[in-house]
């Protein structure tokens, strides 16, 4: 399994990749500089679209808009028109966060997180949409959120607290409740921290790893099967796509790096692929 550079666009902070049957396509989106951008692999090609905020992540709606997660709240996208029309506010009264991850459980409740936007404060939340449009946290404490992603059967949420390099699980209850939260996983110091995750079809978890050179897969019980290397410190979040969903797509960043770092990494912050053994699921849309 060897990653391939596919776009090297130079993100700053390449996050939230999710692929879109119907387009045969990968969109993603770089947060720090307000931009959305959409793969299409068959093709080579890339489009762009500017953001009126920081975008932390893209959620599918049907007729092909978007639930875009920006610094400002949740947003209708159109990428017909590049309208980003408010579906609701998040957190007006604390100016100093933004969205980071965002994720639709299989009954297509989408869930999401927030964080302090200096990464310093822990004033971060996991949220969750309700129907009547009104986003009601869940769960509070975090100083940069990610995730969540969630088991095949829906059941079992799974969080990052990425300073304090932990994944957590959550029971899901049937109406959308969560059980306590638990330790997943603890990484250790040195390794990386765990970043944005997503689970494959055997319900295994692979976590990014930012400052780790990789991603690490857990299995449901949380033991360490493989890790596997990226040729960049920073790698942020995977998704999978194709027809097959075995086609995994990385998102990296280059912020903070240093120009010598960057030469031994001159692919940080692009895009790439890489061919897996085990697929992934289809992405779920959010049901309004």
């Amino acid at each position: 399994m060897t990653a391939e550079c596919i776009w090297d666009l130079g993100c700053e902070l390449g996050e939230g990749p999710i692929w879109s049957p119907a387009e045969k396509a990968l969109w993603f989106v770089d947060i720090k500089r307000s931009t959305i951008y959409r793969h299409a692999p068959l093709t080579g090609e890339g489009r762009r679209w500017a953001a009126p905020a920081p975008p932390g992540f893209l959620a599918p709606l049907a007729g092909g808009t978007w639930i875009a997660g920006l610094r400002t709240g949740l947003h209708r996208f159109d990428p017909g028109t590049g309208a980003f029309d408010m579906i609701c506010e998040v957190e007006p009264g604390r100016p100093g966060n933004r969205l980071n991850d965002g994720a639709v459980d299989p009954s297509g409740r989408l869930w999401f997180g927030s964080m302090d936007d200096g990464e310093a404060e822990p004033t971060g939340s996991l949220y969750r949409l309700d129907p009547d449009r009104r986003a009601t946290a869940q769960d509070t404490g975090y100083v940069i959120t990610n995730g969540p992603a969630f088991s095949p059967d829906g059941r079992t949420l799974y969080h990052t607290d990425t300073l304090k390099r932990v994944i957590y699980a959550f029971d899901v209850r049937e109406n959308g409740a969560l059980g306590p939260r638990r330790v997943f996983v603890a990484s250790p110091e040195g390794q990386g921290n765990p970043d944005g995750p997503v689970v494959d079809a055997e319900g295994c978890v692979w976590s990014a790893l930012y400052g780790g050179w990789g991603l690490n897969r857990y299995a449901p019980t949380g033991e360490l099967l493989e890790h596997l290397a990226m040729p960049c410190a920073n790698v942020t979040k995977a998704a999978f796509g194709g027809e097959d969903y075995r086609t995994l797509y990385v998102t990296t960043a280059r912020q903070r790096l240093t120009p010598e770092q960057l030469k031994d990494q001159p692919l940080a912050g692009g895009l790439f692929r890489l061919r897996v053994p085990t697929p992934g699921l289809p992405p779920i849309e959010v049901r309004l």
